[in-house]
């Protein structure tokens, strides 16, 4: 087939990622009279990760209530449909044939859409036990929380009967209550960490209701089993090893945007988040083309991707009036043990983030840490987090030091003492 079978369409936003934060964008820009929205979504639903998560907890921060994910899901589905934007399911972007023309594939065939905008909000995902190289035998029972989820509660399948959980950051303790709902004993949860990584009362609600003992400074030394996992080998910080027999072992966390599609179209990816680099106002490198959600943050909670959503409408709105595409020049680095920092592109004489703040991640436990902010050896900021920086939780940096930044100097970087 050449690329004059392809039907070739114009819109005038092309969201592509139907999760939380593209949804929350298609919903705001058509409601504010953007005549033609379409968002594409390569899983057979909308909603991304919500809709197979059967708890509570989803829309705190967004809808100001408490909603289960999949009932979460709807209500942004909805949304966006109410407002006026064409959702797509079933639909796969393949590549780029142009700035701000992207193939497509699904049900009806080859298409190419060329949008005036484009909105990146392809989310992240979880390392599987390939990607962490992780040596031993490949039998089943071998799964991410994602699959696990989508196996219990959307599929309704079995999903053995003894586990154990990588991990001990939020995802960790969901994928716990999932177990536990699909009848499943949790043998214990494993974590490299010193100790766990989500909110104390939630851990000690997960030790008390469910009585799963963490494993701290381990980490999976090798899988065995044949045709179904048998055990998972742990090796401690001190190098001795231990056995705990199971037939289920559950990979949470360690998130990684997926960035493909970004990447085939040349964006400069940020090094700490390997999500597009971007700026205050969501903009990549490519005129016209934004990212938004965990795309760029891996990983927030739905909330949050949705707010993101939510505030990227108004520069993508100024994009379409015309206003010139002059993204932020500068670079923000971070130096270990911090991890990454979003945004990771600013302009001095720009916006502030979303919130007025950057969200930053560290590598490990700092106890009430001094950020500093500097550039070409001047400082900027300087200042003491109020409580402890924990890996795989979010903190914050003010950003009312940017307009002391120079536009012409060199990065910005920042540290933690």
């Amino acid at each position: 087939m050449t690329p004059t079978d392809r039907t070739h369409r114009t819109v005038d936003v092309l969201v592509i990622g139907a999760g939380p934060a593209g949804l929350a964008v298609a919903a705001r820009l058509a409601a504010a009279g953007v005549d033609r929205v379409e968002v594409l979504e390569r899983e057979q639903r909308a909603g991304g990760i919500p809709r197979h998560c059967d708890h509570t907890g989803f829309g705190l921060r967004d809808l100001r209530r408490v909603m289960t994910g999949p009932d979460y899901a709807r209500h942004l589905i909805a949304a966006a449909i109410r407002a006026g934007a064409v959702l797509r399911t079933g639909v796969t972007a393949t590549g780029w044939a142009a700035p701000r023309t992207v193939d497509i594939t699904g049900p009806t065939g080859l298409e190419r859409i060329t949008a005036t905008a484009v909105v990146l909000a392809t989310g992240a995902r979880e390392r599987p036990r390939s990607a962490r190289l992780v040596p031993g035998t490949r039998p089943a029972g071998v799964l991410t929380t994602g699959q696990l989820q989508q196996a219990v509660h959307v599929h309704h399948q079995s999903v053995g009967h003894r586990a154990v959980i990588v991990g001990a950051e939020r995802v960790s303790y969901s994928a716990v209550a999932t177990l536990r709902r699909a009848g499943a004993e949790v043998a214990a949860m494993v974590t490299d960490q010193p100790r766990h990584q989500t909110h104390p009362a939630r851990h000690l609600g997960t030790r008390l209701r469910h009585g799963v003992p963490l494993i701290t400074d381990a980490t999976v030394a090798e899988l065995t089993g044949r045709e179904r996992l048998e055990s998972v080998r742990l090796r401690h910080r001190d190098g001795r090893t231990a056995a705990i027999g199971c037939d289920t072992v559950v990979f949470t966390g360690d998130w990684i945007p997926d960035h493909e599609l970004a990447r085939s179209a040349g964006i400069a990816l940020d090094p700490g988040t390997r999500g597009p680099a971007t700026d205050a106002e969501f903009r990549t490198g490519e005129p016209g083309v934004f990212a938004v959600g965990n795309l760029l943050h891996p990983v927030e909670t739905a909330d949050i991707a949705a707010l993101d959503g939510r505030f990227a409408a108004a520069p993508v709105l100024r994009h379409l009036a015309g206003v010139p595409w002059t993204p932020g020049p500068l670079p923000v680095r971070v130096e270990a043990p911090l991890l990454w920092i979003s945004p990771n592109r600013l302009t001095p004489d720009g916006p502030r983030p979303p919130r007025g703040r950057f969200t930053l991640r560290t590598t490990r436990f700092l106890t009430r840490p001094v950020l500093t902010v500097s550039q070409d050896g001047r400082t900027l900021h300087r200042g003491r987090l109020a409580s402890t920086a924990a890996p795989n939780r979010p903190f914050h940096l003010p950003a009312d030091w940017i307009a002391g930044a120079d536009a012409h100097g060199g990065p910005v970087r920042i540290t933690a003492d």
